[in-house]
């Protein structure tokens, strides 16, 4: 009986063998199945190729196989499965070729057609976009602090696509003084500027600083919401918003929506100090009373600040996992972008879970997050590029662009133009790529209606 069991079980085992080898066999014999993605040329060299497709999601691909321009649009057949937040593909290209760039019937190329918040205005920001030279292009993409000196001459020249106001700029000034500091900028542009202020409340106010502007500062975020909740919130977002278009501002680079619940880390004052939950109730809050507004507001610090370091001072690195941030972290940033955010500000926290080698602000694994996790369409913003986290970091503004961000942050306007065409002169950024970022913040600055605004 025991020799016909053993029996039994030899045979089972011998044929799951023969079965193993037949498949094994027959799948040697079988070719891979290929599949295609349509994207534009980012960078390409000898060893890698770095691709974006027509929804902003960075790819790179080892190869020694490829030679094609940075800018052309091309097809790539390949094996595999595309992974989002791997800095390099486990992929093989096995074929690839390089198409005609495709336009809609308005003459708009498609990979420009997100379907995004600014969708309604595309055609009149392509338009607008034709009429620029290439330096006025990427002047669009820096949102530069403002100059001790000269200040309308130098946008003149360079025609940035905003300045970035701190508190020194408004001291001792009238309300009428800065108004008609704001309207002499907007008059000497050809586009309609951003004018943005950090105006979070409590320790970061660079407006309320200021007595003559506001006899009182803004209250913090956590002293709103202690002394009135979200209604507290709403009604201190809508003074704001009226204060800072009486003035001639409109852009906020608030609210901080980071959830950070220790009390001795950085970031802790200038959050609302709660929960994941409330946090999100609150990013929700603050975007939803500003919209049809004439300032816009901007979430920030993604993807989360967590309990980590200054980034102003040194690097910060934040060791929790992914699952953990997109737990905790990610949520109130998808509540804002569901409630209308135009504008995401990234921090330079390296998160190594989602990119060890690089700042969040400088890392296409974060953008790639934002756009295809958090389904995100609005415009991306660095913080400062001149903070101790990235301004030892070189090509720090070439970087930046090519990680998938529209708009930089930056103090030395002149290094960070000329970094700019350099890399576009040495083909390390396409013409086509500032084409297309200046196109994003055009169709921001109509949605916001400012290019339908006429300076008199």
């Amino acid at each position: 009986m025991k020799n016909k069991i053993f029996i039994s079980i030899l045979a089972v085992i011998l044929l799951g063998i023969i079965s193993l080898f037949t498949i094994n066999s027959f799948n040697k014999d079988k070719p891979l199945k290929t599949k295609k993605i349509e994207a534009m040329v980012l960078s390409s060299n000898d060893k890698e190729l770095t691709v974006q497709d027509s929804n902003n999601i960075i790819y790179t691909f080892k190869t020694a196989d490829v030679s094609t321009e940075i800018g052309n649009h091309i097809i790539i057949e390949y094996t595999g499965v595309l992974d989002k937040l791997n800095t390099t593909q486990k992929t093989n290209i096995m074929n690839y070729k390089v198409k005609a760039v495709t336009t809609n019937e308005d003459g708009i190329p498609v990979d420009y057609l997100d379907n995004g918040i600014f969708s309604d205005y595309y055609i009149l920001a392509y338009n607008k976009l034709k009429e620029l030279s290439l330096d006025e292009k990427i002047g669009q993409l820096l949102l530069v602090r403002y100059p001790d000196n000269n200040q309308a001459e130098i946008l003149k020249q360079y025609q940035f696509g905003g300045y970035v106001f701190y508190a020194k700029d408004f001291t001792d000034k009238s309300k009428e003084t800065v108004a008609n500091e704001m309207s002499t900028l907007q008059k000497v542009s050809k586009i309609p500027i951003l004018t943005a202020v950090d105006e979070e409340g409590g320790k970061v106010v660079r407006v309320s600083s200021n007595p003559m502007l506001r006899k009182e500062k803004f209250l913090s975020p956590k002293e709103l919401y202690q002394a009135g909740g979200l209604e507290r919130i709403k009604t201190d977002t809508i003074e704001k918003t009226n204060l800072l278009t009486e003035l001639g501002l409109n852009l906020n680079l608030a609210p901080v929506v980071d959830v950070s619940t220790e009390p001795s880390s950085y970031m802790y004052d200038r959050t609302i100090g709660e929960n994941t939950e409330i946090t999100s109730e609150y990013a929700k809050t603050v975007i939803e009373a500003s919209k049809n507004k004439e300032v816009s507001y901007t979430l920030k610090h993604f993807p989360g600040y967590g309990n980590n370091g200054d980034t102003h001072k040194d690097t910060a690195v934040d060791e929790r996992s992914l699952e953990e941030m997109r737990k905790n972290d990610f949520p109130p940033f998808k509540a804002g972008i569901e409630a209308g955010a135009e504008a995401i500000l990234l921090s330079h926290n390296i998160v190594n879970s989602i990119d060890p080698a690089n700042p969040s602000s400088l890392s296409k694994n974060a953008h790639n997050i934002l756009r295809n996790e958090l389904k995100f369409s609005g415009v991306t913003i660095t913080d400062d590029l001149s903070m101790g986290a990235t301004s030892k970091i070189d090509n720090s503004v070439e970087k930046a662009i090519l990680a998938g961000n529209d708009l930089l942050i930056v103090a030395d306007y002149e290094k960070s133009f000329k970094e700019l065409k350099q890399s576009v002169e040495n083909r390390r950024i396409s013409e086509e790529q500032i084409n297309k970022l200046a196109f994003r913040i055009l169709a921001w600055k109509y949605y916001k209606g400012l290019m339908f605004k006429v300076s008199k």
